[in-house]
């Protein structure tokens, strides 16, 4: 009887193990006597005995059903085994892994904001890390109809309510539409928290969220580029004086025209000015130097700046001189 027995007995086991793939369920098989539980690391192995969990396994290993996990599940640890039956139960084995899927915008989310009255058209992708928490849940609302759960149908399901939670947490508490990406923390926290809240009765856990980037149209981006210019130079004046020199050194200004003469005295005036006002700046810097006993006479009165031509008062304002 052993040796026929022997001929029934099966394996069960993950046999088809991905990285990718959330649970797997052995069924629709009998367990005959003999059979055999293989574990393998970053597995846990569930029976399921009428829908109903039986029994939990977490530590890797390989067992045998009837002496050592018969005993332990919950209606069965009293069944045994036929001659030529065997028990029918299933056994869902889910893979305890944390798992990281990619999402991105598939069209421009519209966002409203003041300056554009058709709203902002935004992109953006990152990546959202989540893993399988609560098995009763699971097994209530996917496992108990599905064979098999991969990271693409999360990724599905969390595309089809991104771009609202996106939208939410943009439009939140009136966010610089122009500088996104110095907000995208905080967006973040909060889409992970109402994204957690959507798989909660799954049984899945979202343990991160991250935005790696906001994309603007062209044109848009363009001007965001030339408004962090200007305010880099942090001088009209001084930027004019650079985008022509940028000009002339790319050969935009050339021909030996108009342009590029007109742009060399502009550079000229520019730098002619600033001169002007360094050399004031230091005149004004030399007359507030304080008189020490023994010092000449100044050359510029203390008080107002006016030239004294070695007189002991200023003849501006009065100024007492020595």
């Amino acid at each position: 009887m052993g040796l026929f027995s022997k001929q029934f007995a099966n394996v069960v086991e993950w046999d088809e193990f991905r990285d990718d793939m959330i649970f797997y369920k052995w069924s629709n098989k009998e367990i005959k006597k003999g059979s055999r539980l293989i574990i393998r690391p970053g597995q846990d192995a569930i029976f399921l005995y009428n829908g109903k969990i039986e029994g939990i396994f977490k530590d890797e290993g390989d067992y045998d059903i009837e002496s050592q996990i018969i005993p332990f599940l919950s209606t069965l640890k009293g069944f045994k085994f036929g001659f030529n039956s065997g028990m029918r139960a299933e056994v869902l084995f889910v893979n305890t892994k944390e798992f990281i899927a990619k999402w991105g915008t598939q069209n421009a989310i519209n966002i409203p904001t003041p300056s554009l009255p058709g709203g902002m058209p935004i992109r953006a992708n990152g990546t959202v890390t989540f893993k399988v928490s609560d098995y009763v849940k699971l097994i209530d609302k996917i496992a108990g109809v599905r064979e098999s759960y991969y990271v693409e149908d999360v990724s599905l399901r969390i595309r089809a309510v991104l771009d609202q939670l996106l939208m939410k947490w943009i439009s939140r508490e009136g966010k610089d539409m122009f500088n996104l990406q110095a907000n995208s923390f905080e967006i973040a926290e909060g889409i992970k928290t109402d994204l957690g809240m959507q798989l909660f009765d799954s049984g899945l856990t979202v343990t991160g969220f991250n935005i790696m980037s906001f994309n603007y149209p062209e044109e848009i981006q363009a001007r965001i580029n030339k408004t962090a210019s200007h305010s880099m130079v942090g001088d009209l004046g001084r930027y004019q004086q650079i985008e022509l020199t940028d000009g002339m050194a790319s050969g935009k200004l050339k021909g030996g025209g108009t342009a590029a003469d007109m742009a060399g005295v502009m550079i000229g005036m520019n730098a002619a000015n600033q001169m002007l006002k360094n050399m004031n700046k230091q005149a004004a810097a030399d007359a507030n130097v304080p008189i020490q006993s023994g010092q000449a006479k100044p050359n510029f009165c203390p008080n107002c700046g006016v030239k004294t031509g070695g007189a002991n008062f200023c003849p501006n304002c009065g100024q007492k001189l020595i």
